[in-house]
């Protein structure tokens, strides 16, 4: 009487799962919190960011957030929440439609979908959505203002760096005797 027997090992087959364990989804990685002494909750998520092609992750302030102080950005961002203060971004810069922001701005792009109050420059272009209301100065080469957007305040179509270009200006006199013989050449 064997406790074991070698023929019944060479008999023996593995055996096989009918029913696997459903495949875990990803895990996305933990949000950054952001250090302003003043905010404990203020989030920054890379995942939340839309994609964009040419470029790597993004910054993202979620609606529950409240930051007050001084931001700066190196890659796109996304501004959902409440802040109160500067924001500087050299990449473009998003204010949601839940936004709240009381704010100097500097971008290279800027879409406004939310409420801004503040002095606002962007080097290539600022673009207020229909459901934005903003209240301050732009500054930018390029501006959009969708159907429906509120706007009150002074703006510039310049490039920043054109401000200071020298500019000429003759007396009306003189104007108009250049044109007088303009007309006779």
């Amino acid at each position: 009487m064997a406790l074991f027997n070698k023929d019944q090992e060479k008999n023996a087959r593995p055996e096989v799962q009918k029913n696997p364990p459903p495949a875990q989804p990803p895990v996305s990685p933990p949000p950054v919190t952001l250090a302003p002494a003043s905010s404990p909750n203020a989030v920054a998520s890379a995942a939340a960011m839309p994609s964009r092609a040419n470029s790597g992750s993004g910054a993202y302030l979620d609606g529950g957030a409240k930051v007050s102080g001084k931001l700066s950005f190196e890659g796109p961002v996304r501004i959902d929440g409440q802040v109160d203060g500067e924001i500087n971004a050299r990449d473009s810069l998003t204010i949601g439609e839940t936004a709240v922001v009381t704010a100097q701005i500097r971008a290279a792009a800027i879409v406004i979908a939310g409420k801004v109050s503040g002095d606002i420059t962007a080097t290539n272009r600022i673009e207020i959505r229909p459901a934005a209301k903003v209240v301050g100065n732009l500054n930018a080469p390029v501006l959009v203002v969708h159907e429906g957007a509120t706007f009150e305040g002074h703006c510039s179509m310049s490039a920043e760096g054109a401000r200071d270009s020298k500019v000429t200006m003759f007396p009306k006199e003189e104007r108009a005797a250049q044109v007088a013989g303009q007309k006779q050449a």
